[in-house]
């Protein structure tokens, strides 16, 4: 435990000195006052169409933020030759795994935090804030692409070899589960036999954690009617009062899984030499 805490702590400190963290966070900031600006056009609470479209902002921005910092984190170790040092100590590499992605989560947070509480500050300051439960769901929307998009990132940087495949391998990942995501399904259950598109499309729902967190968040905010008939269940599901148990669960095993594989992934190169 002690060793996790130190590279955790370790990694906060380099995450901090990085110029694309301060970037980021600028970013965020004045992308959160932006947010406020367009909710101030709306006078309506829940799901709108103003609502809609911040959810979509949100979802171009922090996913890509997320898959750069978390991958270019693990490649660096590789590059600056770093791992190559830590493993000749007696440091487990389950507790160097988990150790940077909890300070990668507790930096990448912390810019998000930043960031609402301006929004949040500047918002009661000119009248215009959000209501309680759609301030808190765009929190819950953002620390949760946060954290599944990190453990994303960091199997990316265990699969490449340097900055650049990282960047490469990132951006192809944003584009196909952010941008591109509802052509390609359009598109590919297009060529399924009717029976298989509902458990196909929950299987493809569940495998991309953007869409998966952003229909928790529509649901939660009143709008599952805009999802169609398609998710019928999911809204189903979502709306009982254990719906937000069921959730954390699936994203807690979305986690693991990634956090296991990053660990295959390390500890076969290190037993390799």
């Amino acid at each position: 435990m002690n060793d996790t805490l130190q590279v955790a702590l370790r990694e906060i400190k380099t995450g901090f000195r990085n110029p694309w963290a301060y970037s980021f966070l600028l970013l965020f900031t004045i992308f959160s006052i932006s947010l406020l600006m367009i909710h101030s056009q709306s006078f309506m609470e829940g799901y709108t169409g103003a609502t809609g479209s911040m959810l979509n902002l949100i979802l171009y921005l922090l996913p890509l933020m997320t898959l750069f910092l978390g991958s270019f984190s693990l490649t660096s170790e590789k590059e600056d030759g770093n791992w190559q040092l830590l493993s000749t100590y007696p440091l487990s590499t389950l507790s160097f795994i988990t150790g940077k992605y909890i300070g990668l989560a507790a930096m990448l947070l912390a810019i998000v935090c930043f960031g609402y509480g301006v929004m949040g500050v500047v918002g009661v300051i000119t009248g215009h804030s959000f209501g309680l439960l759609t301030y808190y769901l765009f929190v819950v929307f953002s620390i949760g692409l946060v954290l599944l998009f990190l453990a994303v990132a960091m199997v990316v940087g265990s699969c490449c070899s340097n900055r650049w495949q990282a960047l490469t391998v990132s951006v192809s990942l944003w584009f196909f589960a952010v941008i591109g995501w509802n052509t390609l399904l359009i598109g590919f259950l297009g060529w399924l036999p009717y029976l298989w598109i509902k458990p196909v499309l929950v299987a493809m729902t569940l495998l991309n954690p953007a869409e998966l967190v952003r229909l928790f968040v529509i649901v939660k905010l009143g709008g599952g009617s805009v999802l169609g008939p398609t998710y019928y269940r999911w809204v189903d599901w979502i709306e009982q009062p254990g719906g937000s148990y069921i959730f954390t669960g699936v994203c807690l095993v979305w986690l693991l899984v990634s956090i296991g594989l990053v660990y295959w992934i390390w500890e076969r190169g290190r037993t390799r030499g």
